[in-house]
């Protein structure tokens, strides 16, 4: 007899909950509360995301900020209109803290499963696995994991009452367990591929992503994944069928599935979230939303001048008046004698006239400050790094494939402040800083040197690993946009920042 199954697969929606652009103010065909509208669902249907759903968007910062304040959680409310049946957690989950998780998993009627993640609170429920029997009689064993690099990642005060153990390790702890108990195996994993789909070269060896290991070594049946943002529509992977959505909330994966004699089998595609919602809980959210939108508007300071949208590489190789403003920030709430900040995968600037809603379109992340002691030498390595985003074709710059595969990471080139540097790109990678030193022209040695970054940065993430080993001398506890929102209250009108000089030779 042949079973039928229909799962709808979210992930990285990053608290795109209402369809709206919040940086442009307008509406989207996006969002968790469209997404609802096109879920349809019977006996045989299972609603599931993967992770990363608490940070993103200025309502569920703001909300995060104000929660005594409102009675829903607006994610919570989302996912459940949604009938979401189990889920895992991203990594971006963990950076608010525990109680604010505990907030966020208590309001969730769907199960949390996390088998690699040990509540040390006694708070959270979490279970590493589960078994889903189908109006069909199928049984569907459901585990969930994330990418143990949060133990990197993440600010050392949020995983106090928490533990993150081995991914790999707990995803084949938890299909033993399943194996007897069902006859379809689903892995939901915060985590992407460490190989081309298409060529299986290897991209990295890290350990951050494993789902190409998951697939060859462990005997799912199907493998969710996120975090890399991919559009992986579907995939046979060693015999396993894996798929990865885009972020955001703009689509999310329907697989349909079928078992038949011991074996299943697995087609999907891409839904798009439509342009329609239910009265509910969009109604009972809209005075939360509208409440987020008046705060985005309301001014906070001007600049000289306004900064057009800096596009990614012309930024890169003559510097962004942007990060800039965000350097300075750093310096000045430090006192460090160099800093570095990277900007997000879309083209930004800042209006004349800011308002919250520019400041959160132009910095993306809750990121908070962290002063680091460092050397000349680490400052050297990790311009190298910044260096390699370039590779020269026909005698021209353009940005190397490897910030754009398997996923684009502008994020991951770092402006500094602070010094005077140049790069050569006729020079091999990593003999391309062929000028360094302190803004005033002074050499950075022999001494040691204060370097403000951000936390994510801080633990040598994104190719900066000679970072990971530095001392911390101080961490901040504000978020980045909160700074910059008062560093432009308290400056305006903010002139052009002249707190580098660089130069890219070719």
């Amino acid at each position: 007899m042949k079973q039928q199954l229909k799962i709808y697969f979210t992930s990285d929606t990053h608290g795109h909950i209402f369809p709206v652009n919040y940086a442009a103010n307008r509406p989207e065909a996006s969002g968790l509360l469209n997404m609802a509208a096109q879920i349809e669902k019977d006996g045989n249907t299972l609603v599931l995301d993967g992770g990363d759903s608490l940070q993103g968007t200025p309502l569920v910062q703001y909300y995060l900020e104000h929660r005594p304040d409102w009675p829903t959680h607006p994610v919570a409310a989302a996912f459940n209109a949604m009938g979401l049946d189990c889920f895992t957690l991203g990594n971006h989950d963990f950076n608010f803290g525990y109680e604010a998780l505990e907030d966020f998993l208590s309001a969730m009627k769907g199960e949390c499963l996390c088998a690699n993640v040990e509540d040390l609170g006694g708070r959270l429920p979490l279970r590493p696995w589960t078994v889903r029997t189908l109006a069909n009689g199928l049984r569907v064993g459901i585990t969930g994991i994330v990418t143990d690099f949060v133990n990197i990642w993440e600010q050392p005060q949020n995983l106090e009452k928490l533990r993150i153990t081995d991914a790999f390790e707990a995803a084949r702890a938890a299909r033993e367990a399943l194996r007897p108990l069902c006859d379809v195996c689903v892995c939901i994993y915060h985590g992407g591929f460490e190989e081309d789909l298409t060529s299986g070269q290897l991209l990295s060896d890290s350990g951050e992503n494993v789902a190409c290991r998951i697939a060859r070594e462990l005997d799912f049946d199907l493998l969710l994944t996120g975090h890399q943002h991919m559009a992986v529509e579907g995939v046979e992977l060693a015999g396993t069928y894996a798929v990865q959505p885009p972020a955001n909330a703009g689509v999310c994966l329907l697989v349909e599935g079928s078992r038949e004699n011991g074996k299943s089998a697995f087609a999907s595609r891409f839904l798009p979230a439509g342009e329609t919602h239910s009265a509910q809980p969009y109604e009972s959210l809209l005075g939360l939303e509208q409440t987020v939108q008046h705060w985005l508007d309301q001014p906070i300071g001007a600049l000289e001048e306004p900064i057009l949208p800096e596009q990614k590489l012309d930024a890169a190789l003559h510097g962004s008046r942007v990060a800039a403003i965000f350097n300075q920030v750093q310096l000045d709430a430090t006192g460090a004698d160099v800093s570095c900040t990277s900007l997000g995968n879309e083209p930004v600037g800042l209006a004349a006239s800011v308002t919250m809603r520019n400041v959160t379109a132009a910095y993306l992340f809750a990121n908070t400050m962290v002063v680091m002691e460092v050397t000349e030498e680490v400052i050297r390595r990790c311009l190298e790094r910044c260096a390699s985003y370039f590779e020269l074709e026909n005698g021209q710059p353009k940005v190397s494939a490897a910030f754009l595969q398997p996923k684009v990471e502008h994020y991951n080139y770092d402006f500094f402040a602070g010094l005077d540097y140049t790069f050569d790109l006729t020079r091999p990678v990593g003999q391309r800083v062929v000028h360094l030193t302190r803004l005033d022209g002074s050499p950075l040695g022999p001494g040691p040197l204060r370097l403000c970054t951000s936390n994510y940065r801080a633990t040598g993430t994104g190719g900066y690993e000679v970072l990971r080993d530095c001392p911390v001398l101080w961490r901040g506890s504000t978020e980045m946009p909160d700074m910059v929102a008062r560093y432009i209250r308290e400056h305006s009108p903010v002139g052009k920042l002249e707190n580098a000089r660089f130069r890219v030779i070719w």
